[in-house]
């Protein structure tokens, strides 16, 4: 189990110095952690013997054995699939039958990953539509952004898929305004890219930022306003997106349906438009 989840679990049975602790722990995760003990003593204006306890109702034999578990987590968080084929497990008797049960396994873990009231928060975000929402992902990644994209420009207007070059960036940072939603999708082999320009578009335009990541967590959590982490470890070479993908449609058909009368006005107007240029209705 992470410290994060550990943090999380034991919330309710914490102490006013501890809630200290655990609030400075997650709001730079897992980096303050990793801090000498002196000096996270010092920043969250506690006692190292005070730290020591903390991490031993953690479940930890002491605060070396809790650095070594924030390192391990880091470590994973980089794994290659060369690494991950490594280690992965072997999927015995008929294949497609066995993938497709750890995929629904997945599927299964985004439901615990993401509470009613979080979805619904980031629901309601990406249906204001006082709000723009500029959307992006990593290498691999961007294909659930530009899923995203596609569908939500469909339900609302000013929805906007920010291109890979880098170099084409500053235009869409100077068009967001504050309270705009930057939403990102990054998973492990984190895109260093990708967190700056996050850091720039809520220092320079007070955006929002919405992480899609996994649970080893990018870096860009610690300035996401809102994170959904969501498993994607099915035991091979390749992390799996079908949870992710899962919890994106849900957010689409929520914000579909309930807004569903101006929902069905776009996409009739789309239609029209689209169907001028020779399209046919097969594909939605």
């Amino acid at each position: 189990m992470q410290v994060r989840e550990r943090i999380e679990k034991l919330s309710e049975d914490l102490t006013a110095t501890e809630r200290k602790l655990s609030t400075a722990l997650l709001l730079d995760y897992p980096f303050a952690g990793l801090e000498p003990i002196q000096d996270l003593a010092k920043a969250t204006n506690t006692s190292p013997p005070s730290i020591s306890r903390f991490v031993t109702k953690l479940g930890f034999q002491g605060f070396q054995e809790f650095q070594r578990h924030l390192i391990g987590e880091l470590k994973q968080g980089q794994r290659s699939p060369v690494e991950l084929q490594a280690s992965s497990a072997p999927i015995h008797g008929a294949f497609l039958e066995s993938f497709l049960d750890r995929a629904s396994a997945v599927v299964k873990g985004a439901t615990k990953a993401v509470s009613e009231a979080q979805f619904e928060r980031v629901s309601e975000k990406l249906a204001d539509e006082k709000r723009s929402i500029y959307v992006i992902g990593g290498r691999m990644s961007d294909t659930l952004a530009q899923h995203l994209s596609r569908h939500l420009r469909q339900i609302r207007a000013k929805v906007f898929h920010l291109p890979s070059d880098p170099e084409v960036w500053p235009e869409y940072l100077l068009r967001m305004r504050a309270r705009d939603i930057l939403f990102i999708v990054d998973f492990r082999r984190y895109q260093n890219s990708l967190s700056i320009f996050a850091q720039k578009a809520i220092m320079a335009r007070n955006v929002q930022v919405v992480l899609m990541t996994d649970a080893w967590l990018s870096p860009i959590s610690a300035q996401a306003s809102e994170v959904l982490a969501v498993p994607i470890d099915s035991g091979t070479l390749w992390d799996s997106y079908t949870g992710a993908l899962a919890l994106l449609e849900a957010l689409l058909t929520r914000i579909a349906e309930e807004n569903w009368e101006q929902t069905k006005g776009r996409i009739e107007e789309w239609d029209s438009v689209r169907l001028d240029f020779g399209e046919t209705e097969d594909d939605q």
